[in-house]
């Protein structure tokens, strides 16, 4: 077997550089000594690169913190406004786009209907939505990310296959890339979604499952820490299996996926069919609430396909803790609840027992998975649950002696990981 290239010195800086960008991030206000302790990295390996933090205003030193005998330590902190992300949401009925702070607050708003388009129409009003956030830009943007539908080669963002927007092997990236002239990024919609719960979310675990139910349906997985693409970038791309062979047509040339039975669109078709008129979410998000059996038992036995759906992924993956998001969340806690019976029901028990099913609680899922999807790819940011425990080293420095002489031959270890 061919063992891995050693690092150069530039991957090494680099990894270095990423590795403490992160724990700044993660863990501030924090000292550098701290720092040192959490990373494992030398004293003045880290001093080197919150220097380069410091020049490129992506750390700012924000006081001093208690003292343990010495000197009070000086505190670092990455500053919300540091960079600026733009991230977009392309997965639904309106296309959204907005300007993001480091913390997932978003600072500008533009959106567009999308009106159900496809092919060049959708890709125009995409740009136009671009157009118009990108002119009123301020302060240092990192990049833009874009969460779309479909089968997305991550590597360059060219969309191979989006039923929704009937775009087949479209260069997306490139071309946002070389009309604004800044990194482009560009996944999934519902792997995204995965992402922005990772990071932004108010619990960061270590596996995690989004399930975005809105036009379409389809999975984001987070494992050990790392968003999961699969071998060809289809990891969770579950809305067009088939679950019902006799079914209705669906997009994408098939017959019975699990969009024709569970997405927000198949319940407003069925709806619309029974009542002989078009059906609004809006409208049925309000009957629902209001107790319609008729509507009730549309949107409950679309929830139970779903969960069907759900416990095999249960088998498969043994993830404990799911996340539902998109336009059929607003049914709320009873399309939660038939999602989950089901669950169950077509699980294993001991799995499933285990499994916490959950409504997202973020706004905006996409836009922020977007945006996380480039401070990890374009800053460098691996978001890992938890630290690792610092090694334990002879005379590793305190803070009083923070400002003392390196102790010769001492070396940081290096452990580099694939992209």
């Amino acid at each position: 077997m061919e063992r891995p290239p050693k690092a150069t010195l530039r991957e090494t800086r680099e990894h270095n550089e990423q590795l403490v960008l992160a724990t700044i991030y993660d863990d501030g206000p924090v000292s550098r000594a701290e720092v040192a302790r959490r990373t494992g990295l030398t004293r003045t390996t880290v001093s080197d690169v919150v220097e380069r933090l410091l020049n490129g205003e992506l750390a700012r030193e924000v006081g001093r913190g208690p003292s343990t005998g010495g000197k009070a330590p000086i505190l670092l902190q990455v500053p919300d406004d540091a960079r600026l992300l733009v991230g977009v949401d392309l997965g639904d009925a309106v296309f959204r786009a907005a300007t993001v702070n480091l913390r997932g607050e978003i600072l500008h708003r533009v959106e567009v209907p999308s009106d159900d388009t496809d092919g060049q129409a959708a890709l125009d009003r995409a740009l136009d939505l671009l157009d118009r956030l990108v002119s009123v830009r301020s302060g240092r943007i990192v990049g833009i990310g874009i969460g779309a539908p479909g089968l997305i080669d991550t590597t360059d963002g060219t969309v191979v296959q989006a039923v929704k927007r009937a775009w087949r092997d479209l260069p997306l990236g490139a071309m946002v890339g070389a009309r604004y002239g800044l990194p482009v990024y560009v996944a999934n919609d519902s792997q995204v979604a995965a992402l922005a719960e990772h990071v932004f979310g108010v619990v960061r675990s270590t596996n995690l499952m989004a399930i975005k139910v809105g036009l379409g349906i389809g999975a984001g997985l987070v494992l050990n820490g790392d968003l999961f693409q699969g071998d060809g970038f289809g990891a969770g791309e579950i809305g067009h299996t088939v679950v019902e062979p006799d079914g209705e047509v669906c997009r994408c040339g098939s017959r019975g996926c699990l969009e024709t039975v569970a997405s927000s669109r198949a319940v407003l078709a069925r709806l619309g069919a029974m009542r002989g008129e078009p059906v609004s979410l809006e409208a049925a998000v309000d009957a629902f609430r209001q107790g319609d059996p008729d509507v009730r038992r549309v949107v409950l036995d679309a929830g139970a396909r779903l969960g069907a759906a759900v416990s095999g992924l249960v088998g498969a993956l043994d993830v404990h803790r799911i996340v539902l998001a998109g336009t059929m969340a607003a049914f709320g806690d009873p399309w939660l609840e038939a999602v989950r019976t089901a669950m169950r029901r077509g699980a294993l028990p001991a799995l499933s027992r285990q499994v916490r099913l959950e409504l997202g609680g973020i706004d905006d899922i996409v836009i922020l998975g977007a945006s996380a999807l480039l401070m990890t790819r374009e800053l460098g940011l691996n978001l890992r649950p938890s630290r690792r425990p610092a090694p334990v080293m002879s005379g590793r420095a305190s803070e009083r002696e923070w400002g003392q002489e390196e102790t010769q031959g001492s070396i940081d270890a290096v452990v580099m990981r694939p992209a």
